[in-house]
């Protein structure tokens, strides 16, 4: 009896909780220097965390915080976070404060929250362009969506490390077992159809055969919601991708 393993958080060898500074008044009217002390791996993230090193503005110490690494990054990089940073590779600076075009990661999605979109390996944002008040800021999400975001939301300029993480094949069970042993526990997945009925809705049968449609409404209860949950259409995309636009 007892609580199980399988609903335990998959934490304990993890680095630590991955943000850009608490935004402060150094950072709202100025610049801060810090220094990349070391570039290392998160179990169960794609994506390498540098460890920047700050002063901390008002006592004698150094405030230690873990970002995810962007691209060309390297250890003893000075990078600078705040509204007067220059746009280079590495710094953080609000949204607003970028022209159009630039690639940033680690986005804010309300300010000073710390980082929201673009943070898994290879990913980025791109801002698109400012409202003509300077309060707004229009952003492409890695997902190709458009958003807006406030302008005085920060971000990291460049794109994630550890892009292409997908390109490589698995290649065998044993692989996928030790990614997701690390991740959480998603993984193996086992069919509703080779599931009994009083498993699943779709189990049971003489065959394996789900035996009625598998769309089902937004409306369902628990428990019957399995499938393709209040589909507009289904089956293969025909035709070109008209979302680009």
């Amino acid at each position: 009896k007892g609580k199980s393993l399988i609903f335990t958080a998959k934490t304990r060898l993890r680095k630590g909780a991955v943000k850009l500074r608490a935004v402060d008044y150094v950072e709202r009217e100025g610049y801060m220097k810090g220094l990349i002390k070391n570039i290392i791996h998160d179990p169960g993230r794609g994506a390498p965390l540098c460890e920047v090193v700050f002063h901390d503005p008002y006592r004698y110490k150094l405030k230690k915080e873990l970002w995810v690494a962007v691209e060309g990054a390297h250890t003893g990089q000075f990078v600078y976070a705040g509204a007067k940073a220059q746009l280079a590779v590495g710094n953080v600076l609000p949204v607003g404060k970028m022209p159009e075009g630039t690639v940033i990661s680690m986005c804010e999605e309300k300010a000073a929250d710390r980082g929201r979109f673009a943070r898994a390996s290879g990913t980025s944002c791109m801002v698109v362009g400012h409202s003509d008040d300077g309060r707004k800021t229009r952003v492409r999400l890695p997902s190709g969506t458009r958003k807006s975001i406030p302008s005085t939301c920060r971000a990291i300029v460049g794109i994630v490390a550890g892009g292409g993480r997908t390109d490589k094949p698995v290649l065998k069970a044993g692989n996928n077992f030790h990614k997701y042993r690390v991740k959480r526990n998603s993984w193996p997945k086992v069919r509703g159809s080779a599931m009994n009925p009083v498993e699943h809705p779709h189990g049971g049968g003489n065959h394996q055969h789900v035996g009625h449609p598998t769309t089902v409404s937004r409306a369902a209860v628990p428990g019957q919601k399995v499938g393709l949950i209040a589909a507009r259409r289904t089956g293969l995309l025909r035709g070109g991708q008209k979302l680009k636009k």
